[in-house]
């Protein structure tokens, strides 16, 4: 198989972080997108901050639903991979796009038509509400630019070649951190400026995935990127990718319902400090998810070649490297949360409101790793329910801890308060389900 690369034999811990590093690198390029619009708009004030922020969350929903291929593509297209059968990862490569490209137009075409009735969620004012509205109509158009690279991502993973991700996402990021001055500020047009310099930064994502898979033929001489559906891979995927996309799609829900909250407590202050400050706190979130879709590459390939032993190993190297990273983070964010909200919102009122949010979630940062980490492992092996279990049950439970602690007069805290507390739970309830069914996991399969 042309350019593919096996993970069932060599050095786990070099391979791990041979592969975990572009994954990494190649999210904080995905993450640097939202924080380069954040860091200029912040230069408008607040209020653009909050237009832009209430859209965040729309982004972040999308970004879940394009789970369901991304992660689709990483297990199926890594067991075929693990199996050696090159057939079948074509197919599901192939399987995999088309999916992608019907459910990111249908989401596209709702969030256009009904951008209006979306934004009137937050209650904000006229003037605030009309510049979400464009925002997020410019933005959704790129959306199936958006749906389609994250699958070519998944692809790339699964043959061991992310750094290719990695560069194409570098290159979108340098385009759109170039663009992004020159729209909002030498053209003036403000939001719409951060908007169009988005779009234009995934549409070259994605022509560029095309270059490489198309004309350059990195992984197949002939890869066709759209076909008929077959019922027996369309299953395989759904199954193991629904699970996943709903998981992070309630996730966004949550946080759009939590988001309505911070904006009856605290104005327009109070939803830009919730979604600025989870820009800032994936910084976190994208380095343990690098180092969870490293691993559950890895795991699709060795599990599926019963190579269990090297699955434990990975797993333990994965923690280990996880709990430095989250250290940091986490004293970080105790300790310099003002500073750091200031970067990007230079305003006092909002730095404090935005900092206090940092500091709060400063004590669950290892917790969230933790389950994150866990969720490496139950992909590769195929298991995507249990952490799709976890992570809604306790997502959920943050809307009425939520709104108890609000009742008890915490204000914006009690809202950052649930977030943190239910992260921490999800941490370990994660670690405690996988050692629980790893034994039986195993021996069924290397039965």
């Amino acid at each position: 198989m042309k350019g593919i690369k096996h993970l069932t034999e060599g050095p786990i811990l070099r391979q791990l972080f041979l592969l975990a590093t572009p994954i990494m690198a190649t999210s904080f390029i995905q993450m640097a997108y939202s924080l380069t619009d954040i860091a200029w708009v912040g230069r408008l004030g607040s209020e653009a901050i909050a237009a832009v922020g209430s859209v965040g969350l729309l982004t972040w929903m999308t970004n879940s639903l394009a789970l369901l291929n991304k992660v689709g593509a990483e297990v199926s297209v890594g067991q075929a991979i693990g199996l050696r059968d090159e057939g079948a990862a074509h197919h599901f490569s192939t399987h995999n796009l088309t999916l992608s490209l019907m459910i990111a137009f249908v989401w596209a075409s709702l969030l256009f038509t009904f951008a209006p009735t979306i934004i009137s969620i937050y209650e904000l004012e006229g003037h605030i509400a009309r510049n979400a509205v464009n925002y997020l109509r410019i933005v959704a158009t790129a959306f199936p630019f958006v749906f389609l690279s994250a699958t070519f991502t998944g692809i790339f993973n699964a043959a061991g070649r992310s750094r290719i991700p990695f560069t194409i996402n570098g290159v979108g990021l340098a385009i759109n951190m170039a663009l992004d001055p020159l729209f909002i500020f030498v053209l003036d047009w403000k939001t719409d400026g951060a908007a169009w310099a988005t779009w234009i930064a995934q549409a070259s994502v994605f022509l560029l995935f095309v270059h490489q898979l198309k004309f350059k033929k990195i992984l197949w001489e002939d890869f066709r990127f759209f076909g008929h559906l077959k019922r027996s891979y369309t299953t395989k995927i759904v199954r193991i990718g629904l699970p996943v996309a709903l998981l992070n799609s309630l996730f966004a829900f949550v946080n759009m319902f939590l988001g309505r909250t911070a904006s009856s407590v605290g104005g327009h202050i109070g939803l830009m400090a919730m979604t600025t400050s989870g820009q800032i706190e994936a910084i976190t979130w994208n380095t343990s998810q690098g180092f969870s879709t490293a691993l559950s590459a890895f795991v699709a390939q060795n599990y599926a070649a019963r190579r269990t032993e090297r699955v434990v190993r990975a797993l333990k190297a994965t923690l280990w490297m996880t709990l430095v990273f989250g250290t940091v983070c986490s004293l970080a964010f105790i300790f310099c949360g003002n500073d750091i909200f200031a970067i990007f919102v230079p305003e006092r009122e909002a730095y404090e409101a935005g900092g206090l949010a940092l500091r709060i979630d400063g004590y669950s940062q290892l917790f969230m790793m933790l389950e994150i980490a866990m969720q490496g492992v139950f992909y590769g092996m195929g298991r995507t329910v249990a952490p799709a279990v976890i992570s809604i049950s306790c997502n959920y439970l943050r809307i009425p801890l939520a709104l108890a602690l609000v009742s008890l007069g915490w204000g914006l805290s009690g809202i950052w308060w649930s977030i943190s507390i239910t992260s921490i739970v999800k941490g370990v309830l994660s670690a405690i389900w996988f050692f629980c069914i790893r034994k039986k996991a195993f021996a069924s399969n290397n039965g």
